[in-house]
């Protein structure tokens, strides 16, 4: 492109009435084609320009995130379990943290779910059903998601899919269902909300919509009572893992994502509990003693998606980027759906 530039200066005829060369004859029958050369050439020097001064972080490779909240366990009931053998399986291939702990004194359940969606609990201590807390604050993630036009769904298990699951029945139980708890996701705690119906689904479908690259951007996997450790054994919500996981690991839409898998608040006090993070994109084999919350990981969830203003304590939270590697580049290319 240079050279045919050039060449256009070097063919100019010295006609003019000083002597000295003059360009505006110069273009001949390839005028539209130097034209177009030298305006390519142009938009690849901004482009260039651009890129080098592009801030990467690993948030920058991140398109889908995975999120699976598992029941009632310290980590150290689960490091070296030998009835854990999947997730122990995982440590040494990804990264993980050993002082992640249930914001201080958050007990039970709901108001832990509460704040990985908003960085609070708006009071609550119990786990009563939304009949009972109805929050109308738009001051949640899933809500700046939205406004933003990032795609979101809730994945329960044991729900039918046909109404909004805003009572608990048989092994699903809605206190470990954050999304449901706000006005605005079931249109004031209506059991027929389309929008609510729209974006929690049967985790019977997950699958389904991995397979068909239909994952939202941001996935939220609620397993059922059984399967997260709360009724039943560590072994038993670990065999799941072994088997939902590499599903997830297997897709697509992981080659660009992250899994993050917790719990929602330790057995005794407040922890540490899980924190491991299963991405290409971090630091494979690490941990850190760094301490974080769940307002940590609520804080990384919006550096990924790009929302502000920080939810709720996530303002004050160190984010998770030390469990990630800073690789140069990402795929763009792949296509997720809503």
């Amino acid at each position: 492109m240079v050279r045919a530039v050039a060449r256009c200066v070097h063919c100019t005829t010295p006609t003019g009435l000083n002597g000295r060369k003059t360009l505006h004859n110069c273009v001949t029958r390839n005028d539209s084609r130097t034209k177009r050369i030298t305006v390519a050439a142009a938009l690849l020097f901004i482009a260039v320009g651009a890129s080098s001064t592009q801030t990467v972080t690993p948030w920058s490779n991140l398109q889908t995130v995975f999120v699976i909240v598992l029941e009632n366990h310290n980590w150290s009931e689960i490091k070296g379990n030998p009835s854990a053998p999947y997730i122990n399986s995982l440590l040494p291939r990804f990264a993980h943290a050993e002082r992640y702990f249930n914001p201080p004194g958050l007990h039970p359940s709901l108001p832990n779910y509460l704040w990985l969606e908003a960085g609070q609990n708006f009071g609550i201590f119990d786990d009563d059903p939304p009949s009972v807390h109805h929050l109308t604050t738009r001051s949640h993630l899933s809500s700046q998601l939205e406004a933003a036009g990032v795609s979101w769904k809730a994945y329960q298990e044991n729900i039918s899919g046909t109404t909004c699951p805003l009572v608990s029945s048989g092994l699903y139980a809605v206190k470990h269902n954050p999304f449901v708890y706000f006005d605005d996701v079931t249109d004031g705690g209506n059991p027929t909300s389309a929008h609510c119906i729209a974006h929690v689904r049967p985790y019977s479908q997950f699958e389904s919509d991995l397979q068909q690259n239909q994952v939202a951007r941001y996935n939220f996997i609620t397993p059922n009572l059984c399967h997260d450790m709360h009724d039943c054994s560590v072994a038993t919500g670990d065999a799941w893992l072994s088997t939902e996981v590499p599903k997830i690991l297997g897709s697509a839409v992981y080659q660009h994502g992250v899994l993050f898998i917790t719990f929602d608040e330790s057995e005794t006090g407040d922890g540490p509990i899980a924190l491991i993070a299963v991405s290409p994109f971090v630091r494979p084999g690490y941990s850190n003693s760094l301490s974080y919350t769940h307002s940590s990981t609520l804080r990384t969830l919006q550096q990924i998606f790009g929302v502000t203003p920080f939810l709720g304590d996530a303002v004050n939270a160190a984010d998770l980027s030390d469990l990630f590697a800073f690789p140069p580049s990402a795929p763009t290319n792949l296509r997720v759906g809503n």
